[in-house]
């Protein structure tokens, strides 16, 4: 509580009903409210309840001190086009990137000069993309960075080349965008900003503001949120239907677990086709173990990679890995094709999993590479 002296206008009216002077009286009151924006108070609340407390500093643009804290830019630091509700959001989709363990790091654990920052940068702008999409925010929720340009290059299904790493850290985010400590915060946010700027958009002017050095006001550029898909699941951008969706088992989703209609748009999920050299995933990370029968034939034909448990057989795993998978490494943020070795001469638990089963999805999910 503060003191605070406000100035009111009294007029004197002559006896003529006229206005003769203005004075002023100063009045002291007490000051025990102050205003915040209501997209600022949203997303102060948001980021306290998933585990960062927001602070104004004019020192930096925004830094994360690894013990809880995220400090923003105060007015002066900050642009016209910025705010401090699109700072927190766009802090909190690198949190998602890079995963819980990350708030105990400085900076989400980025150096911000390093070959990996701009594919990381580049996944939280996919992130921010997917998620400010869903609600029509995209054009309220632009970031200001220097990463813009790739911001604004984004179209269409930001999530379409699996093969690109800053897209597999884009998904594996956004799959933790559903769990604590984001979930429900991160979602009620995005909620209520929807709703909050449905109505202030209404009042945004047709061309540029003047009271805002005739720059266009941000509000201009909310939409409405896009219809969910058919199947209740968020919807898509990709130029596709459910009947031609890598996911569609007949007349089901694998993704939705509901019954489909082929002639349905594409939703958020839709993949047209897969292929295991873009993906490896049930022979890396996504599995722990490989079985092995021991009358196999791969345990005659490649005994240097069976390793006996004792009461059963499994292949060798080199790292997360399959030691028969190969492929697989980043060059220029992309990945190269996988091969299995010993392809022929697979074991049958292998020859039995099936491109586009169930296990294949959660094997994908597992690695990034399936929403």
């Amino acid at each position: 509580m503060r003191g605070s002296h406000t100035a009111i206008p009294i007029r004197r009216i002559r006896s003529d009903g006229a206005a003769d002077s203005v004075l002023h009286a100063r009045v002291a009151r007490d000051v025990t409210q102050r205003y915040v924006d209501p997209l600022a108070q949203v997303w102060l609340e948001a980021a306290r309840r998933i585990g960062l407390r927001v602070v104004r500093t004019g020192d930096a643009y925004a830094v994360t001190d690894g013990r809880g804290e995220l400090a923003i830019g105060d007015d002066a630091t900050l642009d016209a086009d910025d705010s401090l509700a699109q700072m927190i959001f766009h802090e909190l989709c690198h949190s998602l990137v890079e995963g819980e363990a990350a708030f105990a790091r400085p900076d989400w654990g980025m150096d911000n000069t390093g070959p990996d920052h701009d594919w990381r940068e580049h996944a939280c702008l996919r992130v921010q993309w997917v998620l400010a999409g869903r609600h029509g925010l995209r054009g309220l929720f632009a970031p200001t960075t220097e990463f813009r340009a790739f911001w604004d290059r984004l179209a269409g299904d930001g999530l379409a080349d699996r093969a690109e790493r800053s897209v597999q850290a884009a998904i594996t985010g956004l799959g933790r965008a559903g769990a604590p400590p984001w979930a429900p915060a991160l979602g009620d946010a995005l909620a209520a900003t929807a709703q909050i700027a449905a109505v202030a958009a209404r009042f945004a002017g047709p061309s540029a503001d003047p009271g805002a050095g005739g720059e266009r006001t941000l509000w201009r550029g909310v939409v409405a949120p896009p219809a969910p898909h058919p199947t209740g699941l968020p919807a898509g951008a990709a130029a596709g239907s459910c009947g031609g969706c890598a996911w569609r088992a007949g007349a089901r989703c694998r993704q939705a677990g509901a019954k489909v209609d082929p002639a349905w748009p594409a939703c958020e999920r839709f993949e047209a086709a897969l292929d295991c050299q873009t993906c490896g995933a049930c022979c890396r990370a996504a599995y722990h173990s490989v079985e092995v029968a021991r009358r196999d034939p791969v345990v005659k034909a490649h005994p240097a990679l069976i390793v006996d448990r004792g009461s059963y057989l499994e292949i060798r795993r080199t790292g997360d890995r399959c030691a028969a998978l190969t492929g697989g490494a980043v060059e220029h943020a992309a990945t190269t094709r996988y091969h299995c070795a010993i392809y022929d001469d697979r074991p049958r638990t292998c020859r039995d999993f099936t491109l586009g089963s169930a296990h294949c999805l959660t094997a994908r999910r597992r690695v990034g590479l399936s929403l």
